[in-house]
């Protein structure tokens, strides 16, 4: 009995793959076409998901001499029949600048009636370590512990970490311990010989990456010296804080003084009247009274004392106010001194001036 001949396809050198995020990646699928198969030819390739409840998802499909690769939305544009005529027999998958998300199983099926077959294919597309960052952690004071921390912010596990010195002996120091996993390197009992400049570098399958950082070990640093010195600092301030605003109070004071004197000063009342004035109304009101006083009552009158007179101009002329006194009561000697006599009227009996 002859046996029938089918499709069949050539199974693939490998069945997992593992690139770095940003390449690129061939899936295989080749096939050899029978004669009995005399179907249309269909080439699909489909991303399996994780979860079995939920449908294969076709990627891409050759199907009467025609390509269609609209039907996946996260590939558009990056993915692509590796041969450009798929019908010859290779039917292999480019995806193009890969992306983490990209990681799944991928099935390749050919289809040319009555013959079926299919064949899987495991990607995982992995992370380079990046934005790796250095640290130090603990005193750098001698006979102190130091820790040199090291981390990858980006990177797809497993991230592995390894710490050297790229500077002095370029050898770790005896009392080192390193941690891979975490990426310390513990100093115990640092001296100055452990100072230097020190590398890590961040490794996973795809990629690696590095930082560094410099060490420097000095002496314990005079605690005591550095608080006495603050000490003294903050009470010059607070002396010169309290000058200031014993300035600011004293001549808020002087402008509050100034403006009360200046309110009390009021523009509305009159200037006081002179001295001179003063004593020129009281001279004439004598004048006045004399004239209306008998020969009788003169020599009562010349016994008013001028010196009450409230002047200072007057009392400096106290000289000149004597003889216009003794001129009130004796008129007729006046001319001897050249001086103009004083007329004083004569006054009747029924009071009438003569």
């Amino acid at each position: 009995i002859g046996l029938t001949r089918s499709l069949s396809i050539t199974p693939a050198d490998q069945s997992m793959f593992e690139k770095a995020e940003g390449e690129k990646v061939t899936l295989p699928c080749t096939f050899v076409l029978s004669d009995e198969d005399e179907g249309p030819l269909d080439i699909e390739w489909v991303l399996i998901p994780t979860d079995n409840q939920k449908k294969e998802q076709i990627i891409i499909m050759y199907a009467v001499d025609r390509i269609y690769n609209h039907y996946y939305a996260a590939m558009t544009g990056r993915m692509q029949f590796t041969s450009a005529d798929p019908k010859s027999g290779d039917g292999s998958l480019d995806i193009l600048n890969l992306k983490s998300s990209d990681t799944g199983t991928y099935q390749c099926k050919v289809k040319k009636a009555p013959g079926v077959q299919s064949q899987k294919i495991q990607l995982t597309v992995l992370v380079k370590p990046a934005r790796t960052k250095c640290s130090i952690e603990g005193s750098q004071e001698i006979g102190k512990d130091v820790t040199l921390k090291c981390a990858s912010q980006e990177g797809s596990p497993l991230l592995s970490y390894d710490w050297r010195r790229v500077s002095g002996t370029q050898e770790l120091p005896a009392t080192s311990t390193l941690n891979r996993n975490t990426g310390e390197l513990l100093l115990k009992n640092a001296s100055q010989e452990y100072s230097g400049v020190y590398s890590c570098v961040a490794s996973n399958r795809v990629g690696v990456d590095e930082c560094s950082v410099e060490l420097n070990v000095t002496p314990p640093i005079n605690t005591a010296g550095i608080i006495a010195g603050a000490i003294v600092g903050t009470l010059l301030g607070l002396s010169l804080l309290a000058f200031l605003v014993f300035c600011c109070c004293k001549k808020h004071r002087e402008k509050k003084y100034e403006k009360e004197v200046h309110h009390d000063i009021r523009e509305d009342v009159p200037p006081p009247k002179s001295r001179s004035s003063t004593a020129r109304s009281y001279i004439g009101s004598n004048r006045s009274s004399l004239g209306s006083m008998s020969p009788s009552n003169m020599e009562g009158y010349t016994k008013t004392p001028y010196s009450q007179v409230p002047s200072e101009d007057f009392e400096r002329t106290s000289g000149q106010n004597q003889t216009f006194a003794s001129s009130k009561v004796a008129a007729p000697n006046l001319s001897r001194m050249g001086a103009v006599p004083v007329m004083i009227p004569a006054q009747s009996k029924d009071g009438s001036i003569v």
